[in-house]
């Protein structure tokens, strides 16, 4: 076992037929540099008579031989042997060599053979997975064991702990001898803490206070709050990287002499922690002076460029505005075809007067024109699929707009890694550019298999496949299989982008889809319609510009509305008084026969996660060719994305519709507009609202009688029946800033979001009351509503009666059912025998009070904090939203959360 670096030092032995190698269990305390024992000098000009190896195994002794320059019969000295010695060493194959012999010329070279690997093992190791640190080390098995590539490999491993922050960390080399000259090495690895930045210093500020400074810098001092903030680990690079950042920020407020003098990160005593100084000179304050354009290319106005920079003089100097402008300037020229446009800013700084003159050169250049287009990196995706997307093609005259746009419309694919780029390198000739496209394909087919908990949905299992690169043409694929307690559903949907190569695009989707709506009395949910929609719709699309599309459908469904006959039927009819007017009115069967359009207008640099551009769709459907139902339904959606700097995404979507129906009028106090046609607001679409918790409503209350004869009804939410109804318009608006988190939170997939939302659901006619009960008033005048007594029917819809009678050997009469009004029958409908008039059968319906509310324009409002999580368990969303804004009846909810689905 080896326990210290003295262990690993070579010694080289003495000219003696002696070892003196070194021998494992040999203890040092330091590490000595390899000595050289002197050799005794043999007789001049003494020739090697014979020479031979002894110890060798796995090396040809003829191999053993070629490391040095001794060979039989030529003469010999004490400084060859020695050097034979020192080049057995430098071999690195030997752990032990001598040279005996040497007095009558027959020399023998004894070796012991470094060992061989068997196992390389790591051992302590959690911070840093083995598979990150075998690849890093130069030992691995079944290679020759040596002490130097131990030591190199030890001083790998604590680096790669350094570059983690833990300075901590040490190393110690174990050696386990096997047999066959075979060892395992094992490192036993002490990981110790990972080291923070305790405290930053900032030395020479006048203008900005420290934690101005701080704040500009990437390391951050650790803090309780920053417990999962990877930036207040200690990174050497990240140091220099913030003496650059200080050095911008201080040149954005228009501090041009402004440097850092020294940057110094001490270690505390016990290695835990690091306290970093800066020392800074800020200098003096200066303002832009004359800012002019020298431009060579004859086609720009050098006056007119000026004036639309964004820097202008007499303002603070800011060189964040000098870089913005370059860019400006470089783009401009790249609009008009030339493409390796140099724009040098010279400064003319007036230590006097503190002012900044800049003039932007622009050297002169020839227009550039596209010799070819370079796709690499594309395995799996065919070239066509992407140079389709590419908005120009060879010979065309060069456009960085067109480029920029290719660039947005490859990424928005969602076929390769995000952030790819264009590049443009030079071609054949000065005026030729090539547009190199360097892709890194990932993975486009999905398979969820999942089972989940939602608050909307309960219980969730789903099953969906996806393919959305289909055989690498771009053609999307999938299936889906959902099921929970809400709803139920199969789908199965093609699209193919390009029709025959052409810039058409055409799918469709078959389904059947089993919906459940639903209320709450307490906390059981009592489902109130079920609605099954089975059917398909095909769709196609074109572009009109390179921004605006068009594209069309039609679709046409079975739709069977139904509500349960055992809670909500009487008499085999539906009951009103039991379900409500409103549901009995939705029942029944009917086909939807719809034709619709969308005209979309879309500049989003990505469909997948937009960070800058917008997008505005204004679509309408029409039902009525053929089918039972009639309407037009019209949507428009809009949204605009802004990056704010600093990782900051700000974003404002909005969207409204409006259903009309082309049938004839109806019975009064019904909307023509059936109520699984209506739009229908509320979670997860509107945060800060349950499920359909926004609109039109109806709730129904029931009475209670206290203990003094008095009638109130109930006010808890949870004990009313509530039945969303829909409406025939609705609003919706919401404005977010996705907040960035460190590296580490990025990794695992969380992204938080404040933002505040703005809605309203109404325009249904106002629907009759269910039931009028009657009322009665006593001598105090207190009215008391009375239940509804309705008569009773048998199953052949006979009329029921109670026939009063006393049971042999009883003294109290009891009821049973007859059909008949007088007498009795042994069986209903029998014949009846007797005189005596009976009592009608009837149920009484408990009294209600039953309200409508909900139907107006006014606004909601609602302000939160969600957070978006990519899991191992799937997509996964909570939401923390307060409803400041609400009108009676609207049904709030603070936290909702969804996860094993998608949003």
């Amino acid at each position: 076992m080896l326990s210290g670096m003295p262990v690993w030092a070579q010694t080289v032995p003495a000219p003696v037929a002696r070892s003196t190698g070194p021998a494992a269990a040999r203890p040092a305390a330091t590490p000595r540099p390899a000595a050289t024992t002197p050799l005794a000098a043999p007789v001049s000009q003494t020739l090697i008579k014979t020479l031979r190896v002894e110890g060798s195994q796995r090396i040809e002794p003829e191999t053993v031989l070629s490391y040095t320059k001794l060979r039989v019969g030529i003469p010999y000295t004490a400084e060859t042997l020695d050097q034979a010695l020192k080049d057995l060493q430098a071999s690195d194959l030997f752990a032990d060599y001598s040279i005996s012999g040497v007095e009558d010329g027959n020399i023998v070279l004894r070796i012991r053979e470094n060992p061989i690997i068997n196992r390389v093992i790591l051992e302590g190791n959690k911070a840093l997975k083995a598979d990150k640190i075998t690849k890093e080390i130069k030992l691995a098995p079944r290679q020759i064991f040596t002490r130097t590539a131990v030591r190199q490999d030890i001083a790998r491993i604590i680096e790669l702990y350094r570059r983690q922050g833990r300075f901590a960390a040490v190393v110690d080399p174990k050696m386990v001898n096997l047999d066959q000259n075979r060892v395992d090495v094992v490192f036993e690895i002490s990981e110790g803490p990972k080291s923070k930045v305790r405290q930053i210093n900032i030395l020479g500020n006048e203008v900005f206070s420290d934690d101005q400074i701080r704040g500009q810098m990437a390391t951050k001092q650790a803090r309780l709050f920053r417990l999962l903030s990877s930036a207040t680990s200690y990174d050497q690079d990240r140091l220099s990287y913030d003496q650059q950042k200080l050095r911008q920020f201080y040149l954005t407020e228009g501090y041009a002499d402004f440097r850092v003098t020294s940057a110094v990160a001490e270690l505390t005593p016990d290695k835990k922690d690091f306290i970093i100084t800066y020392v800074v000179e800020e200098g003096k304050r200066y303002k832009f002076g004359d800012v002019t354009v020298d431009s060579q290319i004859r086609d720009f106005d050098n006056k007119k460029l000026a004036s639309t920079l964004p820097l202008k003089k007499g303002e603070w100097y800011n060189a964040k505005l000098v870089e913005d402008s370059v860019d400006n300037l470089s783009q401009t020229a790249g609009l008009f075809g030339y493409a390796f446009t140099e724009v040098n800013p010279e400064f003319q700084k007036d230590a006097e007067t503190l002012t900044m003159g800049i003039n932007f050169n622009i050297a002169e250049a020839k227009r550039t024109y596209v010799e070819r287009v370079e796709i690499n990196g594309n395995t799996q995706t065919q070239d066509k699929v992407v140079r389709r997307e590419i908005r120009l093609a060879e010979g065309d005259a060069f456009n960085s707009f067109q480029v920029k746009r290719s660039q947005d419309r490859i990424n928005s694919l969602g076929y390769f890694q995000d952030k790819m780029e264009i590049k443009q390198t030079p071609g054949s000739a000065p005026d030729r550019v090539i547009l190199e496209t360097n892709l890194e394909e990932r993975s486009t087919g999905e398979l969820q298999l999942s089972a989940g908990y939602s608050s909307l949905e309960r219980f969730i299992i789903q099953a969906n496949i996806t393919q959305r690169n289909f055989r690498g043409k771009g053609q999307e694929l999938r299936a889906g299989v959902n099921y929970s307690s809400y709803s139920k559903s199969i789908e199965l949907g093609f699209t193919e982008p390009y029709l025959f190569d052409k810039n058409i695009a055409i799918g469709g989707d078959i389904f059947r889809r089993d919906f459940n709506s639903f209320n709450y009395v307490g906390n059981d949910r009592q489902t109130t319609y079920s609605q099954v929609s089975t059917g398909f719709q095909i769709r196609a699309g074109v572009p009109l510009t390179e921004f605006w599309s068009l594209s069309g459908r039609y679709g046409l469904s079975y739709d069977e509305v139904g509500l349960d006959q055992a809670s909500y039927f009487t008499n085999g009819e539906c009951d009103r008084i039991k379900a409500g007017r409103y549901l009995c009115e939705a029942l029944g069967n009917r086909w939807t026969s719809s034709i619709g359009y969308s005209l979309i207008y879309d500049t989003l640099n990505s469909r997948l996660r937009p960070t800058a551009g917008q997008r505005f769709s204004f679509s309408q459907d029409f039902a009525g060719l053929g089918g039972d139902v009639k309407y037009i339904r019209t949507r428009a959606e809009g949204s605009k994305f802004w990056n704010l700097g600093s990782g900051f995404i700000g974003s404002i979507i909005a969207e409204g519709g409006y259903i009309h129906s082309l049938e004839k009028s109806g019975d009064e106090g019904v909307d023509r507009v059936r109520i699984t046609d209506r739009f229908y607001l509320g979670e997860p679409q509107f945060r800060g609202f349950d499920i359909r918790g926004v609109g039109p409503r109806v709730l129904r209350q029931q009475y209670v009688t206290a203990a003094d004869g008095t009638q109130t009804v109930v006010t808890d939410r949870n004990q009313i029946v509530d039945d969303a109804l829909g409406g025939r318009a609705y609003y919706l608006a919401r404005a977010e800033i996705e907040i960035p988190l460190g590296s580490g939170a990025r990794e695992l997939g969380l992204r938080p979001t404040i933002y505040a939302q703005v809605g309203s659901l109404f325009g249904i006619t106002r629907p009759l009351p269910t039931a009028t009960f009657p009322t009665s008033v006593d001598a105090n005048g207190n009215v008391t509503v009375l239940p509804i007594n309705t008569p009773l029917f048998d199953s052949a819809g006979r009329q029921l009666y109670f026939n009063t009678y006393t049971p042999t050997g009883a003294t109290e009469t009891a009821q049973r059912a007859t059909t008949c009004q007088t007498g009795y029958s042994d069986t209903l409908g029998g014949a009846c025998a007797g005189a005596e008039a009976n009592i009608i059968a009837t149920s009484a319906i408990a009294p209600f009070k039953e309200t409508f509310l909900g139907n107006s324009p006014r606004p909601r409002l609602s302000v939160g904090i969600g957070v978006n999580w990519n899991s191992p368990f799937g997509p996964l969303r909570i939401d923390l939203a307060k409803a400041l804004l609400t009108q009676p009846g609207d049904d709030p909810k603070l936290i909702t959360f969804n996860v094993g689905t998608q949003f």
